[in-house]
């Protein structure tokens, strides 16, 4: 449920994943052109390939070296349907290997901003400036082209930064125009997908809402459909959209599983329930023993995860059968939930997400619907806005469907998810303080305004002092990023007296914490959440 048809499936780009951290970013990059893009593993079937008539092919980076044996590696065949193909740093020199040209080790590997020099007579470098800035990550180097390809970007290190074939469409460039730190990536992706590849633009939100809706409503038929409904946002869009396609057809169930921030449960119930803004059937399911007593004693992040979405699928059979017959379970799986979990390319699975890899194998519902699965998360705030759905929902931060499970590192008890939710809400609200405060001040917002902050707990103790007695309590990690994508973030630089502020608030009002860290690793190499 949620794949794209009509007019949005017969103008399609493909991106296929060799193993690189950015393959995500690549297909987010795309869309940004309003061209439909998915990712598959470089191990798919060629006939799969022509079958989705694709209207270009993008190869991502990868870890490995094209000419070692066992590498990642395609037909030579995909070079030659006639479709526009885009290789980028492994990719482009998979490209050249496999139709003949070499690659061989440099001398030094080529990392971070390089300046590059562009033949702006290329397609793909229109409108690009002859001599700009791009991020280079890379020990092979493209020593010998391929026949019929010509150099059409080098640096100082690198003699072929880009190269191409455009009577045959082929484009291969050695740097990463899909990160932030290449200053006209998004131009050079533009330049292909929309030029080169003849892309209309037709992705857009309104596009979606109204095909998904009419997919919900001729797949559910006359049937009952139960959602589960988190608050969060992803969760509060799948509502809307099939609120619109079948209305009281649809049963909401919100589950408290006592990993909530503070308060929520009652704000999700007082948005969604009786007398809120949403015409559905609303259930609240208290569950919080339930979960305590199911994670006692488990500290490993997979495990815990496992627990948390098999519990959920329990409990959505349970209320399905008070119900009577309900035919789909709905979620609100979005498409960074379903590549991190291994299902969408080749990287390797990050964490299983409890909407898609951390579903137990018996289900006892006919078919899931997962109506946003194809969205990345800006992509879902957009339908949210084009549905209706209050801007302050749409831009509540993300909250992972474990909940705190994934915030509280080590076992998870009803003790530690008291001092993770009291210090989250304190953090949350002075950093909500001082952004309002900025902006009444300057009339805009804070250049260091996170898209995301939490507190999480720690499985740390430490030796404190409060007042003439010793303690030995937590530590609590406060994170905040800034990002685009939620595929890439960097660390926002809270004002020091925010940080300071809130670590006193906290050590003096959470019994139980004596120490207050803050995070400020990026995304990669560590992940927005702790587990």
């Amino acid at each position: 449920m949620g794949d794209v048809r009509g007019e949005l499936s017969r103008e399609k780009v493909l991106v296929i994943d060799f193993g690189g951290q950015y393959n995500q970013l690549v297909a987010r990059r795309v869309r940004e052109c309003n061209v439909y893009c998915e990712i598959y593993s470089y191990k798919t079937d060629l006939e799969k390939i022509k079958a989705m008539n694709p209207k270009g092919i993008i190869l991502t980076g990868g870890p490995s070296s094209c000419y070692e044996e066992g590498a990642a590696t395609y037909s030579p065949e995909l070079f030659s349907l006639g479709v526009p193909v885009l290789g980028l740093c492994y990719g482009a020199q998979l490209m050249s290997h496999v139709l003949g040209g070499k690659v061989e080790r440099a001398s030094a590997r080529e990392y971070g901003k390089t300046e590059v020099d562009v033949d702006v007579t290329s397609p793909l470098f229109a409108n690009v400036t002859p001599h700009t800035t791009c991020w280079m990550s890379h020990f092979d180097y493209i020593s010998k082209l391929a026949p019929g390809f010509r150099v059409v970007a080098t640096t100082a290190n690198c003699p072929v930064a880009a190269a191409e074939c455009r009577e045959k469409g082929l484009y291969a460039i050695q740097f990463h125009p899909e990160v932030l730190h290449t200053a006209e990536g998004s131009k050079m992706l533009y330049n292909f997908v929309r030029n080169v590849c003849g892309c209309a633009g037709t992705w857009r939100m309104d596009s979606f809402v109204e095909n998904t809706v009419r997919e919900i409503r001729e797949k559910v038929g006359d049937g009952k459909v139960l959602l589960a409904l988190s608050g969060g946002v992803d969760s509060s869009v799948a509502a809307g959209l099939l609120s619109r396609a079948i209305g009281k057809q649809l049963t909401c169930v919100f589950v408290d599983h006592g990993l909530l921030r503070k308060n929520e449960g009652d704000e999700v119930e007082s948005v969604f329930g009786e007398g809120g803004q949403f015409d559905l059937n609303f259930i609240r399911v208290n569950a919080q023993q339930r979960y305590y007593v199911k994670l006692a004693g488990v500290t490993e992040p997979e495990r815990k995860r496992k627990i948390i979405g098999e519990e959920f699928i329990r409990v959505f059979e349970e209320e399905a059968k008070k119900i009577g017959a309900v035919d789909f379970l709905a979620q609100g799986t979005i498409y960074p939930d379903v590549v991190e979990s291994g299902l969408g390319g080749e990287s390797a699975v990050i964490k299983s997400h409890h909407n898609v890899g951390g579903l137990p194998d018996f289900v006892d519902f006919k078919e899931i619907i997962e109506p946003l699965r194809s969205l990345f998360k800006d992509e879902v705030r957009q339908a949210g806005l084009e549905l209706g759905i209050p801007e302050k929902l749409v831009f509540r931060q993300p909250f992972p469907g474990p909940g705190l499970g994934v915030r509280i590192i080590g076992d998870v008890t009803a003790e530690k998810v008291r001092i993770v939710q009291d210090a989250d809400a304190i953090y949350r609200e002075e950093v909500d303080k001082a952004a309002a405060a900025y902006k009444k001040e300057y009339g805009k917002d804070a250049p260091w305004l996170p898209n995301q902050y939490f507190a999480a707990l720690t499985n740390m103790r430490s030796v404190g002092v409060m007042g003439d007695e010793r303690t030995y309590d937590y530590a609590i990690a406060l994170r905040a990023v800034q990002t685009v994508d939620f595929m890439t973030a960097e660390c926002s630089c809270l004002p020091w007296d925010v940080l300071q502020t809130t670590m006193s608030r906290i050590i003096n009002e959470v019994r139980g914490v004596n120490r207050v860290l803050y995070d400020i690793s990026s995304k990669p190499p560590g992940t927005i959440e702790f587990e």
